[in-house]
């Protein structure tokens, strides 16, 4: 909206766009979580967490910061935790160092899963997004989803998302 209050609609173009971004990114995610399911019966928001983890040194990560990370809310993440320490995959500690805050902690249970389904899910990356575009058309997708999540994050500054997460 301006100043003024009024509202800036979208052009035709726009309209376009935004709406293509939205179904594709609605149907890539759909399809990226059904291979998983389909395969390993994870979902694709299991499998971040593995992947998250993983990229940690003790492949371990506070809950709260692993809720920023993936852009969701606690409870969400400690539900889905929930799901997968009762899988084998992950185990929940008290923090080492002051003991308030808790920690998620890959097992080799989930190490093994993620060796297996990484090759999956990076192959429906490849086919469903990556491959279907040209590198330049894929750069600038990511140049632009940057830009999001830079000014949604920054409107959120006590959310600890980075880029290197």
């Amino acid at each position: 909206m301006t100043t003024r209050g009024e509202v800036r609609w979208l052009d035709e173009d726009q309209q376009r766009a935004w709406r293509a971004v939205l179904l594709g990114h609605t149907l890539l995610l759909g399809r990226l979580d059904d291979d998983l399911r389909r395969s390993f019966e994870i979902s694709l928001t299991e499998y971040d967490i593995l992947v998250r983890l993983s990229e940690r040194e003790g492949h371990s990560m506070r809950m709260a910061q692993l809720a920023d990370a993936l852009a969701h809310s606690r409870s969400r993440v400690t539900h889905t935790i929930d799901r997968m320490e009762k899988a084998g995959y992950v185990v929940r500690r008290a923090s080492p160092e002051d003991g308030r805050g808790v920690f998620a902690t890959m097992t080799d249970k989930g190490m093994e899963l993620l060796r297996r389904a990484a090759p999956v899910h990076v192959a429906g990356v490849r086919q469903n997004l990556v491959d279907l575009v040209s590198p330049a058309d894929f750069a600038a997708a990511g140049r632009v989803m940057n830009a999001v999540a830079d000014h949604l994050i920054a409107a959120h500054p006590e959310m600890e998302l980075r880029q290197a997460d």
